[in-house]
């Protein structure tokens, strides 16, 4: 006998029309599996050529920025050297070219400004000399010749016998020569720059001396001077302020360094004066009255900076009013009344 565990539902009886047949799946055709496998691989190597074609285009144009760089670079040494030895038309095509290429190349316009100002500096003409028989003396007498010239410190004439010796056989007493070369060329560069007021032919014996030797210390601070002088000049008349503070440095260590026109203490002044006259224009009274003191101090103002100089002090430095005895005169105090003395005894 079965126990009896719940309440069942009955169990409905399986009638023909009930059950129908199981349709069998069908399975999706090869080819468009093979379809899709296709254009998946065709995508992704799409995908993969677009990435290196931007990758090969970006190492391109990196590679191409590298080379101009580099060119440009060494266009602008190029112009240095053209520059220092006086050929002032190549290195103005130079520096065009730099600039024409990328205007912001470091350095470029400052010096295009200088090369523009050392091209407008008036240089003398040579006079032709007349055509010398040629020299048949001997090497040795040129070398006592050349002892004899730098000696006298005549250096110009003692590089044409240097030279006509060196022409003549360039392997005779060659330490000797040498010795006098770089000597001859260093004193010829100071000499040139200090007591003739050739900036740029005194940088070039310089710079020829350096081949054959280091230059001393007092030389290479000269040249740097001369440069500086170069330099500043590019300001003088374009820029009072930028022209203050170049000359500024350049009188302070080289006052007498000339250029044939003015020395540099010359152009700090009149620097000081026109960059006074600039500050009153705008206003600027206290800082045109310091220029204008400044420039005093160096040498006597001209009308124009006379005047500025009066109208900036006396607006940057009002004069107070001068007050009148009236205002001086002490008023009337009030008398103190009298105390008595603490050890006295009131009636």
């Amino acid at each position: 006998m079965s126990e009896n565990t719940g309440n069942p539902q009955p169990i409905q009886p399986i009638k023909e029309d009930d059950t129908q047949p199981i349709k069998p799946v069908k399975k999706a055709p090869r080819w468009r599996s093979l379809l899709f496998s296709i254009l998946g691989v065709g995508i992704l190597l799409f995908l993969g050529g677009l990435g290196g074609y931007e990758s090969g285009i970006k190492n391109r144009t990196n590679t191409e920025s590298q080379l101009k760089s580099q060119q440009l670079t060494e266009q602008y040494q190029y112009a240095l050297v053209d520059e220092q030895f006086g050929r002032f038309d190549a290195a103005k095509t130079r520096l065009d070219y730099i600039i024409q290429n990328d205007p912001s190349f470091p350095g470029v316009q400052n010096e295009l400004a200088k090369l523009l100002v050392q091209m407008a500096i008036p240089t003398a003409t040579p006079t032709p000399a007349p055509t010398s028989t040629p020299d048949l003396r001997g090497e040795q007498s040129l070398f006592a010749t050349a002892q004899q010239l730098v000696a006298a410190g005549d250096w110009a004439n003692a590089l044409t016998e240097l030279d006509q010796l060196r022409k003549e056989d360039p392997h005779f007493n060659t330490p000797q020569v040498d010795g006098m070369y770089y000597y001859t060329l260093r004193n010829y560069g100071v000499n040139l720059i200090q007591q003739q007021c050739n900036l740029e032919g005194g940088i070039y014996e310089l710079t020829l001396a350096e081949r054959f030797a280091p230059l001393d210390r007092d030389s290479i601070i000269l040249r740097e001077g001369a440069r500086a002088y170069i330099n500043a000049a590019s300001f003088f008349g374009v820029n009072w302020q930028q022209s203050v503070a170049s000359w500024a440095q350049v009188a302070g260590g080289y006052p007498a360094l000339c250029d044939g026109t003015m020395n540099a203490s010359q152009r700090y002044h009149i620097s000081l004066m026109r960059y006074g006259d600039q500050l009153l224009k705008q206003g600027q009274y206290c800082e045109a009255d310091q220029q204008y003191t400044a420039a005093e101090a160096i040498g006597n103002l001209d009308d124009a900076a006379a005047k500025g100089a009066n109208q900036a002090h006396q607006t940057c430095y009002p004069a107070t009013e001068v007050p009148t005895a009236a205002d001086t005169a002490e008023a009337p105090t009030a008398e103190a009344p009298t105390v008595a003395p603490a050890d006295t005894v009131a009636p």
